[in-house]
Formats: structure tokens, sequence, C-alpha cells
């Protein structure tokens, strides 16, 4: 892939699934999408249970429903933008102009930087609300899926970063301008031009000919004779 468009290789090739598969940010992408199923799903599942005091739920860290809906909020976003950018990847060699393909790359590189910080705040954040959490049946009943939440937003911090590593490096691949037409990318500034043909219809001095009568002309017809005075 390397030589390539923002590490891709000529537009238009056809893809090879198996090489796809196996490349780290295809994997990095769906190990990020696994670990966001493993955050928001236990907390739907059971990261409510029941208070101590009464029969309505409350969430397992610290009560604090602001948690739960962070943590679902952070692993659902996680889960569709690792499928949207998986299926950029696959379209992302079909992109024939330079410019789209600088956009998905910037568009990767940024969401990727932005969503690394917010796992490191989620990761922060429930871990602190979990060991303020007071023990009671309920905590000890849904225990294993808020530690599971946690363990699972710290390996989401390791894997978004991975994948701002990746982005930034396909960045800074650049362009091979010798993948694309010029009619695509415009006319540069320093771009030259051939010369007048040769041989175009316009023909120098060199090349005139006489005229085809180049008889002198008589200027005493015969048969005339001048009159002597």
């Amino acid at each position: 892939m390397e030589g390539g468009s923002f590490g891709a290789g000529r537009a238009g090739a056809a893809l090879d699934p198996v090489s796809f598969a196996r490349r780290p940010q295809t994997l990095l992408r769906v190990a990020s999408w696994v670990f966001s199923i493993a955050v928001f799903g236990p907390i739907v599942n059971e990261g409510y249970v029941n208070a101590d005091s009464g029969p309505e739920l409350r969430c397992v860290f610290n009560g604090n429903a602001g948690a739960c809906r962070f943590g679902v909020a952070l692993g659902l976003g996680a889960f569709l933008a690792c499928s949207c950018f998986l299926l950029l990847d696959v379209r992302f060699q079909q992109i024939s102009s330079v410019r789209d393909r600088r956009r998905a790359v910037l568009l990767d590189l940024g969401f990727s930087g932005l969503w690394s910080f917010l796992w490191f705040v989620g990761f922060c954040f429930l871990t602190n609300q979990w060991q303020r959490t007071a023990p009671g049946p309920g905590t000890a009943q849904a225990g294993d899926a808020a530690r599971a939440v946690i363990t699972f937003s710290f390996f989401s911090i390791l894997s978004w970063v991975a994948l701002t590593v990746k982005a930034l490096q396909r960045f800074r691949l650049g362009t091979d301008m010798s993948l694309f037409a010029t009619e695509q990318l415009g006319a540069g500034a320093g771009q030259t031009y051939p010369g007048y043909p040769v041989g175009s219809g316009v023909e120098g001095t060199d090349t005139y000919q006489s005229p085809p009568f180049t008889e002198t002309l008589d200027t005493s017809p015969k048969g005339y004779q001048v009159p002597a005075y």
C-alpha cells in the first residue's frame, strides 16, 4: 500500500478481501467494534439494579444515572462509528478524487483522536463512580458487569489510540500524483506545454518556389516594326 494515495493503491483497483482483512487497521476497527459492544451491552442488560430502599432501579455505578448514560452513549457511538469507517475502508480504494481521500483520512484522524480522549474520560469517570459505590445485594449482583465495562473501556482507549496513529500515518503518506489523471487534479501552476508542432502548415521562406511561368515577356511582338521618323 505504500507509495499510493493516503495508504491506498490505484483508484478503481480490485480489492483483495484476504489482504484487507489482515490489515492492522481493519483488525483494530473490528476489535474496537467488539469492545464497544462489551461496554454498552452490560450497562443496558445489568447496569440498573434495584435500590435497597425500594423497587426503583438505579445505576450500578454509585447510583449515578449520568454514568450509565455516558457509558451507553460512548459505546453505542463507537459501535456506529466503527461500522461506518469499516465501510469507508472498503470503498476507500474506489475514491478517485485526491481531495475526497484527504477529507476521509482527516475525518478518520479527527474522530479517532476525539473518541480516544472520550474513552479516557469515560474510563476515569466509571472507575471513580465504581469505587464510590456502596456494597449491597444489587451491587454484588451486577459487580461483574460493572468491572467488565471498566475493563473494556480501558481496552478501547488502546484500540482507538492505535487507530489515531494509523490514520496519522496514512495522512503523512501523502499522495502519489502519478496514480491519477491530470484532468482530475487540474493543471498545475508550473505545468509546461509542448511547443508548436513542425510541419503544421506554416512554411518557412526557404520552401518558397518560383512561379511555374518563368519565361520573360518579349516587349516587341513579332511582325511589328517600329517606324522610323
